[in-house]
């Protein structure tokens, strides 16, 4: 048995294939501001995936890196005339006892950025011998050309690249650039900005260098799962592949999962745009249980948008299930199983849970599976 994924570099659902222990690391938050229901979804996902892979008798190794140096933080921080790293401290604490409010498996590592700097120059100078990057004004920046198969993850053209670069803070506009997709690995930092000593001079990292410096420090060379919401495809997730597999020669990831986004009155929630559904909220309205089976209620890898019906819907849903009181013979594990072994069906779970309860059948060890404690 094993579960069956939809690949995103692929697009298509394929077995994974790993061995006794299965590696995942999932992007984590920038912390700056309060998480919210999408992050959610991302982390519950990854949560999900790791219960039946832990079922299936393996051994699972999640990494969650934390984004602590980043424009967003620093611009907050300043905002606020508080220290970068108090800010992050302050959110992560908040991020930390919402995660374990919703049940969340525990990480096998929760890694800083700026815990990586050595990790991250090493990666940077690997890259330039390579004949990949190249130092332009005071920073170093990875040559998108450069690399064969760049495009292979998010199979965008060029002009939806550059757009998308933009949407994401990539400067295509940087006049010391040779093409205006070549991303940032080091850069100057401001005065106001923390800076680390280099080679290239005093600054600070790129977005998307953390992360692959990270995940190759605590997974090493080709991670089984790599992934987070959708829209880090590009350029985040595209470039982490490039630089990644260009310095080390070997495939970065064999399944890339990413999670559909969430919306609320029409938009995707954004913190810029503070339409968003904040998970403490929630918790003010309903236990843990519930607030999983809410979101458990609409597949991962499709955007949704949310309603507050939505966690109605789903605290009858579990109080139907706690009141099934007959055995539990076996059938809401085995029916729990099969469908998330089907590219990890919850809305289908959840379905055939709510037959076996309406027949008066326990389903306390299917919905365990699920993280849902009844």
């Amino acid at each position: 048995m094993t579960v069956q994924l939809y690949d995103t570099a692929r697009r298509g659902i394929f077995p994974l294939e790993a061995g006794p222990v299965v590696t995942l690391y999932s992007c984590g938050i920038t912390p700056y501001d309060t998480a919210h229901l999408g992050h959610a979804a991302v982390y519950l996902t990854f949560d999900i995936l790791q219960r039946r892979l832990r079922d299936l008798g393996h051994e699972t190794r999640c990494v969650r890196n934390v984004t602590d140096v980043d424009d967003d933080i620093l611009r907050k921080a300043r905002e606020l005339n508080v220290h970068y790293l108090d800010l992050a401290a302050e959110q992560m604490a908040l991020f930390t006892r919402q995660m374990d409010a919703l049940g969340l498996l525990p990480c096998y590592s929760e890694p800083r950025a700026t815990s990586a700097i050595p990790e991250i120059l090493s990666l940077i100078q690997a890259a330039i011998d390579r004949g990949a990057a190249y130092r332009s004004g005071g920073a170093v920046y990875f040559e998108a050309s450069r690399f064969a198969g760049f495009g292979a993850v998010s199979h965008r053209d060029r002009a939806e690249m550059l757009l998308l670069a933009a949407e994401h803070g990539g400067n295509v506009d940087d006049p010391l650039k040779r093409d205006p997709l070549d991303f940032v690995l080091w850069q100057p930092s401001l005065e106001d900005e923390p800076a680390w000593e280099s080679r290239f001079g005093p600054g600070r990292p790129g977005w998307h260098v953390e992360c692959s410096a990270l995940a190759l420090r605590e997974l090493g060379e080709t991670l089984d799962v790599h992934g987070g919401g959708r829209d880090l495809v590009f350029p985040h997730h595209e470039c982490e592949a490039a630089q990644s597999e260009t310095v080390t020669g070997k495939p970065f990831v064999r399944h890339w999962l990413h999670v559909g986004l969430v919306g609320l009155d029409g938009t995707k929630m954004s913190k810029s745009l503070g339409n968003l559904v904040f998970i403490d909220d929630l918790l003010m309205r309903a236990d843990a249980a519930a607030i999983r089976v809410a979101l458990l209620s609409h597949h991962y890898r499709f955007d949704w948008e949310w309603h507050d019906e939505d966690l109605d819907r789903a605290i009858a849903r579990v109080a139907a299930w706690r009141a099934s009181s007959g055995a539990d013979d076996g059938r809401s594990l085995a029916i729990v199983r099969e469908h998330l072994d089907n590219d990890l069906d919850t809305p289908g779970a959840l379905d055939g849970l709510d037959v076996l309860a309406a027949a008066g059948v326990s389903v306390r060890d299917g919905a365990a599976l699920l993280g849902v404690t009844l």
